[in-house]
């Protein structure tokens, strides 16, 4: 294996939930080492952050940050940005500018605008850039996508991507709730939180994008300005019909992301909170559980049966990268990136129009 990979954050200081998840991640492979952040726009608060994570250079300004680390000998050579939505692009077109490649919690931004701004960036830059859907990196996930691609289900004919969650179903009181529900810095509700995920979970296990869709999106707790609840419906360009329901004021659920896909040969069945049992039914047969036992990525650390999730779907993205940045690319496909981040940005536009017109087609 070769060294560890210098790497940086920006954002994760305390309190904050995404950034100990990659920093979990991160280092679950020995593949990276945290040795830099921006960890807040408080110098203080950056300072003694990193001070308890043991980050050995602190910076109160990710400009300077870039700039510092990219005329160091031993500067990093990845930054993770996990910052609110609106914080994402200034950070990522600084950190690209600087040949440092940069690793993205989704969605890509808040605006298309600003997304465009990112992949120009990644385009004019000799870095790459990194989205981190991580539940398309789980090991059942990729073996349900290599079964569509070696035609398992036949000519796919339906599609239903489901994220159901309960957590906002009143006015939450939490560092957590309190960006995500306020427009100006998450740019969409549940659509920009949750639905992308289930948009791009469709996408990488199917091969297809929708053509267009038809959406309706609500505010289910009073007051609140932004959505909370999506209802989608999806139109592809081979005749394929899809659904998507995305929603955080569904009581009950806690982290109901599902996948079912429907195929003139057969179908195929997912859920994120038993992410390690996939349902293939071929067509007039009895369905087959199929396990990580069965999966043939090699995304996984322990044998079948010692359960791996959500840590480990990010890990794996982060393994992914650490290969890709040391030059092995044979998994390029399958790590999210500048594609995936803007196709995102226009599912969540068009939705957006889509609903604004009273649930008009729009063409993605």
């Amino acid at each position: 294996m070769s060294a560890r990979i210098p790497l940086g954050m920006v954002g994760g200081g305390a309190g904050a939930f995404i950034g100990g998840v990659h920093r979990i991640a991160a280092r679950m492979d020995g593949r990276f080492d945290l040795v830099a952040g921006a960890l807040s726009s408080d110098p203080e608060r950056a300072r003694s952050s990193a001070e308890a994570l043991g980050i050995a250079r602190s910076y109160a300004d990710f400009t300077d940050m870039a700039q510092a680390e990219a005329a160091r000998p031993d500067g990093i050579r990845a930054v993770a940005i996990v910052t609110p939505n609106h914080l994402h692009a200034a950070p990522a077109i600084a950190f690209l500018n600087a040949g440092i490649h940069v690793i993205c919690d989704k969605p890509m931004a808040a605006t298309q605008a600003e997304a465009q701004a990112m992949a120009e960036a990644a385009a004019n830059s000799t870095a790459r850039f990194f989205l981190t859907h991580n539940y398309s990196a789980l090991p059942l996930i990729r073996e349900a996508r290599a079964l569509v691609a070696e035609g398992a289900i036949g000519r796919l004919r339906l599609v239903q991507a489901n994220y159901l969650q309960g957590w906002l179903a009143d006015d939450v009181q939490s560092k957590q709730a309190e960006w995500r529900t306020d427009p100006a810095r998450a740019g969409a509700g549940a659509l920009g939180d949750i639905a992308t995920h289930a948009w791009q979970l469709a996408q990488f296990v199917t091969g297809e994008t929708p053509a267009e869709l038809s959406a309706e999106l609500s505010s289910m707790v009073p007051n609140r300005p932004i959505d909370d609840d999506v209802r989608v419906a999806l139109r592809y360009a081979g005749g394929a019909r899809g659904g998507l329901w995305a929603s955080q004021v569904a009581v009950g659920h806690e982290n109901g992301l599902t996948l079912a896909l429907y195929g003139s040969d057969g179908a195929l069945h997912w859920a994120q909170e038993t992410p390690e049992r996939l349902i293939h039914t071929p067509k007039g047969q009895p369905p087959r559980i199929l396990t990580r036992a069965q999966d043939r990525s090699g995304s996984f650390r322990t044998p079948p049966g010692h359960p791996e999730g959500y840590l480990e779907g990010f890990a794996n993205l982060y393994s992914d990268i650490a290969d890709i940045i040391a030059g092995e690319t044979a998994h390029l496909d399958r790590v999210p990136g500048i594609a995936a981040g803007l196709s995102g940005m226009r599912f969540i536009a068009a939705a957006q129009e889509s609903a604004r017109a009273n649930g008009q087609w729009v063409g993605i």
